[in-house]
């Protein structure tokens, strides 16, 4: 079975939830302490070992193009001021992996984005990350998509990321039905779009790390499209899961829903506190804070 070495990462939504901030900046670029929200998927891709990375942008979003090119006038002002420091960040960002761009003409839906990456994948294997989901890893643990990335590479089949969520939880997800195959591992014979909890299968919900093969493309174009006229991804995979060709993965980490406002909120702190030069001062305001409140 071929590695995974490509990804896709679609990123032309509109980020309503974050209006007003997203009429004039994208969702995709609202910083976690001091990186904009992609360049952790990015650089989960990139840990992963996928280091050709196709980001599937819309309009009004050429800022994220401009974020990972090279940068001569920032690069100049920081050589010649001697801030080694800062230019070193500018130029990893420049050189973190070979980033290619296309543009999502129309914005109707998840699946209609990974099309526009059937020339860039071709017949090979590859990666999805969801710019809203963040998945934090740390000691022995691989990257989240890594996770996926063998479990495709072992059993050939298309990989979705597993977690379980309380009942409360489970309109907010794709809901999967399944055999066991190991602690983490699913083999899948159902999946359905956000169904009301007395409704559920399981309590695995499906969260935005995929890794698919070729035939993606196939099921997408045989998917029945919506009374909207809109093609789902989740019914895609039904096509796959009613084929036995798909598996769930229940992946090991911490996920971070960044399109939910108070979910992104306690990404910052949580990520501030992990990083050696705030971790005090935060960890100082914070309990400051709680004896106030």
């Amino acid at each position: 079975m071929k590695r995974v070495t490509k990804a896709v990462i679609p990123a032309a939504g509109y980020g309503t939830r974050f209006l007003p901030i997203t009429k004039s900046v994208c969702k995709e670029m609202l910083p976690i302490v001091d990186k904009p929200t992609l360049l952790y998927i990015v650089e989960e891709a990139v840990a992963a070992g996928m280091r050709e990375i196709l980001i599937i942008t819309g309009r009004n979003k050429k800022n994220i193009e401009d974020f990972f090119d090279f940068t001569p006038e920032l690069d100049s002002v920081l050589e010649e001021s001697g801030n080694r420091e800062f230019l070193d960040i500018s130029k990893k960002m420049e050189n973190i992996a070979n980033i290619y761009f296309v543009r999502q003409k129309h914005p109707v839906g998840f699946a209609d984005a990974v099309m526009y990456a059937k020339p860039f994948t071709g017949d090979e294997p590859f990666g999805i990350l969801l710019g809203d989901d963040i998945i934090y890893t740390e000691g022995a643990q691989k990257p989240g998509i890594r996770q996926l990335a063998e479990s495709y590479e072992k059993t050939g089949k298309a990989t979705v990321a597993l977690m379980g969520v309380e009942d409360k939880d489970i309109p907010k997800y794709a809901n999967v039905r399944g055999r066991a195959l190991s602690d983490r591992l699913v083999e899948i014979d159902k999946i359905v779009e956000k169904p009301r909890a007395e409704d559920k299968f399981s309590n695995d919900a499906v969260i935005g790390r995929y890794v698919v093969g070729p035939d993606i493309y196939d099921a997408i174009e045989r998917t029945p499209p919506s009374p909207k006229g809109e093609v789902y991804f989740t019914d895609a995979l039904g096509l796959l899961a009613k084929e036995g060709a798909l598996n769930g993965y229940r992946f090991e980490g911490l996920r971070y829903d960044a399109g939910n406002k108070l979910d992104y909120l306690k990404a910052n702190i949580e990520f501030a506190l992990r990083d050696p030069a705030l971790a005090e001062g935060m960890r100082e305001y914070l309990f400051a804070l709680t004896r106030k409140l």
